[in-house]
């Protein structure tokens, strides 16, 4: 493996200065390197996955507590068909698809998007996908937990809007925390489909760099390494999340309900 291929310059080939050391600092490329263009696609990468992601967890919220609400009124009823076919649809179509759909289709009947970047587009397609299976899991938090609560919620006076505001959303949201954190992974690597509208990302840049260079193995191995770094941070950071949010006694009293 050659390690300085990183360091060459992306214009001419040749070996640049202070290639590794500019990253803390320390002396100036006179022209970018492939490791520049590294660490710039995986910005791109992030970018795209945490807005993604931003979307993705207000809609799935919504549309999953919107699936719950009690078929009362003709309003209720609608807004539950309302969310089950938002879910069905954007989770029955393969993210690619979507993806070329925003870019290349809904502009057309919606003009004002054609100004809009490419990488927001991917945002806003990766986020539709990622909220129809993030509203499925809010919607199976919320119906899992005992009835009692929404009994005692309603005992007290609070409308439908304060029982899942204060009590049923804050308690559905800690138990749905371990599925949430398989899909804030999933959207970082789904976030690759982005190079298809050419978003300058990590695997846009390994497929270039891989033919500019030949020397697709360490070219993709750092890709690759960056994928699972991500992810395993957002993983990190999920787990803390739980722990500080867990209820005492909560999970162990159903776990011991269910095995009975």
């Amino acid at each position: 493996m050659e390690l300085e291929i990183f360091c060459k310059s992306t214009l001419d080939g040749e070996v640049v200065d202070h290639c590794f050391s500019a990253l803390f600092g320390i002396g100036q490329n006179a022209d970018p390197s492939y490791l520049d263009w590294l660490l710039k696609a995986w910005g791109w990468t992030l970018a795209v996955a945490c807005l993604g992601l931003i979307i993705a967890f207000s809609l799935g919220v919504f549309m999953g507590t919107l699936r719950t609400m009690p078929s009362e009124t003709a309003l209720n009823r609608f807004l539950v068909r309302l969310s089950t076919t938002w879910v069905e649809l954007f989770r029955n179509i393969p993210i690619l698809v979507q993806v070329f759909l925003w870019y290349h289709v809904i502009p057309a009947f919606i003009p004002m998007l054609k100004a809009f970047p490419s990488y927001l587009l991917v945002s806003i397609a990766l986020g539709f996908f990622t909220s129809a299976r993030i509203a499925e899991q809010v919607r199976a938090g919320i119906q899992s937990l005992p009835s009692g609560q929404k009994a005692a919620a309603t005992a007290l006076g609070l409308t439908t809007f304060q029982s899942y505001r204060y009590i049923l959303l804050p308690m559905a949201l800690r138990i749905v925390i371990p599925p949430l954190t398989s899909e804030s992974m999933n959207l970082i690597k789904n976030s690759s489909v982005a190079f298809a509208v050419s978003v300058p990302e990590l695997t846009l840049f390994a497929m270039q760099a891989q033919e500019e260079t030949s020397r697709g193995v360490e070219i993709y191995l750092a890709v690759t390494l960056l994928y699972a770094l991500s992810a395993f941070a957002v993983n990190r950071v999920m787990a803390y999340i739980e722990k500080r949010s867990r209820v005492p006694g909560f999970i162990v009293a159903n776990t011991e309900a269910v095995a009975h």
